[in-house]
């Protein structure tokens, strides 16, 4: 079926006394089918209404549009009928009339024989044939609400949209008012859309119910597929195989946003609470920062921010970069408080979210993509003079040779060096942690360990791979435009309490990397940013290793033709900064997979409060850049298996190698405390 109703990146920002605004609705994007029924549930205040209102044309977006059957909605019309919970009849006309008002007034050119046969036919449709010619104080709630679909039925709507509509009735009366509702969208083909709290009306109903987070930036936080073949009695429904799974499921998700909007008014309350922290200059709640970071290219929005003066022009004055050997070093100093915030692989504030590397949970945020891409898997000249050259041959090797345990180098178990790799290896049937041994190794050692034999290759980022190849130590049999090209490679990461402390100074902080990372893009910048990163307290490589993939073609068997690698490593470019939350869950799938970290339950709840898309957003606005994130489509690797983020642990499962998957509810109450306040 073709898409009849668009809604297209909708945002609603209402305005506030002040100056200030409520950004109510965050890229709301939604796709309905013909005949499709949709629901949308969420706590009160997340939106549903505004959304309905906004489809209606009763309200106008900030940004985005509604398009219906190709045109733009830009009034209320006739196409769309709202039912409201209210009913909103006329108490002085008949039910007959009622209906009438609206026939007569938008199919005027029709025979008035023609259109009192419409108007009796659809009091009919909902049972009120003996009661057409009472007033509706003479009826009762439900009798109201059939006059109320009648009168917008009758009007033979493209798209019916239901606001809570049986929401003041009793139980039997709503039972049977849906039952009827249901037989008349499946004789008309009524494409519905529906607002409700009751998740037994939304399963019963519909064909997908969309979930919304709380506001403010209410965003579709999970989409479920309600597969319950039609027509639907409402006993066969509840005894379907999947009918409480799916209940279980929404009601889930619902609990999980009641959790975070305590949470959040715990937060609110604390801060009011607490001493106020003095103001240093430019409004910052503190400038003297101490940021992490580990040579690699990929480091050079840091280093750029430092060195053209970036920092200083956002207010940090003082910030100092951190030169640390190893990403063990960069958990350690950021958990210890030793750290501000940190260069992280992309799964590390995930990972330590789940409690990975350090004593229990702690939360990390972040709200910056600084690179992607940059890596590349490098094997050793022996398996090239053993003829390897692609990942078959490299599986042929290791069922030739069984005596031999190849060894591998990662970085880190949450790096998506680490993701990636195992994932490459089993889409071509090698189990990585049965056909070859993976072992941790920081990024500058990766090339000793080659040279000595201690590993029969790695994947890491530059210039470690181009070192070896120079040098003639291996090849690259793959980089990360070959897996996933775009994907997210090193991030900012902070503790969540750190940014609840600082808010003003961590949001400065993201923009003057943001402002780096565009800097970074720039290619006329590349030559200057090379220099800037071969210095001894930076990457400390020669210029001929950090160049290859940052500006000159990349070259990866020794001796070939080097490529042209335009996006090997990427800034800035295509939205490349948004912490996008689709991103998150596929790393959590692969932790998940891997036996690395369990599958949290409350996957929505992990993923909204550690890729703080807000935060970025708000950091976004006030460089005048887009603050919207991509959309949350399903994706596919290099092997065409698609990933559905409505669908996380289905993905896992369908996994051709995979460790048994543990899936657990993560307690997330330590995020609730405090730092001190710093002495320095």
């Amino acid at each position: 079926m073709s898409v009849f109703v668009e809604i297209d990146h909708i945002d609603k920002v209402f305005p506030l006394g002040g100056g200030k605004s409520y950004t109510a609705l965050k890229s709301i994007d939604l796709n309905i089918k013909q005949g499709e029924f949709v629901t949308l549930i969420g706590h009160s205040g997340c939106g549903k209404s505004t959304l309905l209102n906004i489809v209606a044309g009763l309200d106008q977006p900030t940004q985005g549009g509604i398009v219906l059957e190709g045109r733009q909605v830009k009034q209320p019309g006739p196409d769309r009928m709202v039912v409201f919970q209210n009913y909103s009849l006329l108490p002085w006309l008949t039910v007959e009339k009622n209906v009438a008002l609206g026939v007569n007034k938008v199919l005027k050119d029709l025979p008035a024989a023609e259109r009192k046969q419409i108007v009796d036919h659809h009091i009919e449709m909902v049972g009120l044939k003996a009661a057409a010619h009472k007033k509706p104080h003479e009826l009762s709630g439900g009798m109201k609400q059939r006059v109320a679909i009648a009168r917008a039925l009758s009007l033979r709507p493209k798209l019916l949209l239901l606001d809570e509509p049986f929401g003041a009735l009793d139980a039997l009366t709503r039972g049977h008012l849906q039952a009827q509702l249901m037989q008349i969208c499946q004789e008309s083909k009524v494409t519905c859309l529906m607002v409700t709290h009751d998740v037994d009306e939304a399963l019963l109903l519909s064909d997908r119910v969309v979930m919304l987070t709380n506001g403010p930036e209410s965003h579709i936080g999970q989409i479920l597929a309600v597969p319950i073949p039609r027509p639907r009695l409402r006993l066969e429904v509840v005894n379907h195989p999947s009918y409480y799974a799916l209940r279980g499921e929404m009601i889930y998700f619902l609990n999980q946003q009641k959790r975070d909007k305590q949470r959040k008014s715990k937060q609110a309350v604390a801060a009011i609470e607490s001493k106020p922290l003095a103001i240093a200059r430019h409004g910052l709640e503190k400038i003297n920062l101490d940021l992490g970071f580990i040579p690699l290219t990929d480091c050079a929005p840091l280093v750029v921010a430092k060195e053209k003066g970036i920092f200083a022009a956002y207010g940090l004055e003082e910030v100092t970069l951190h030169r640390e050997p190893s990403w063990k070093a960069i958990v350690e100093g950021v958990a210890s408080q030793r750290l501000d915030a940190a260069q992280m692989v992309a799964g590390m504030p995930l990972s330590m979210t789940l409690g990975l590397g350090v004593p229990a949970p702690l939360p990390i945020v972040t709200a910056l993509v600084m690179s992607r891409n940059g890596n590349a898997i490098t094997l050793s000249k022996q398996l090239y003079d053993q003829g390897v050259r692609s990942l078959a041959d490299f599986k042929a090797v290791i069922e030739q040779t069984p005596d031999k345990v190849h060894t591998l180098g990662i970085v880190h178990p949450a790096s998506m060096h680490n993701l990636m790799l195992r994932y490459w290896l089993a889409a071509g049937g090698i189990d990585p942690d049965l056909d070859v041994n993976l072992i941790v190794i920081p990024p500058a050692q990766m090339v000793a360990n080659l040279m000595a034999g201690n590993i029969d290759g790695y994947c890491v980022g530059e210039p470690w791979n181009t070192r070896a190849i120079q040098e003639g130590l291996g090849f690259a049999i793959a980089t990360d435009l070959d897996i996933w090209p775009g994907h997210p490679e090193k991030v900012l990461g902070v503790r969540e309490d750190w940014v609840n402390q600082y808010p003003q100074t961590h949001i400065a902080l993201v923009k003057a990397l943001l402002d780096a990372c565009e800097y970074c893009d720039d290619r006329r910048n590349r030559a200057e940013i090379a220099e800037l990163l071969a210095q001894p307290q930076y990457v400390g490589a020669a210029l001929e290793h950090i160049r290859p993939g940052l500006i000159d073609p990349y070259l990866s068997v020794p001796g070939g033709e080097p490529q042209p690698l335009l996006r090997y490593n990427q800034f800035f470019v295509n939205r490349s900064a948004c912490p996008e939350r689709a991103e998150g869950l596929w790393v959590l799938t692969q932790l998940a997979r891997w036996g690395i970290t369990t599958f949290p339950k409350n996957w929505v709840e992990v993923i909204e409060r550690t890729r703080r898309v807000d935060l970025y957003g708000e950091a976004a606005r006030q460089l005048g850049l887009f603050d919207s994130e991509p959309d949350a489509k399903p994706f596919a690797l290099f092997d065409g298996v698609v990933f559905d983020p409505n669908d996380p642990v289905g993905y896992i499962h369908r996994s051709t190698i995979q460790r048994p998957i543990c899936v657990d509810e993560l307690s997330m109450d330590n995020s609730m405390e405090t730092l001190p306040n710093p002495s320095r």
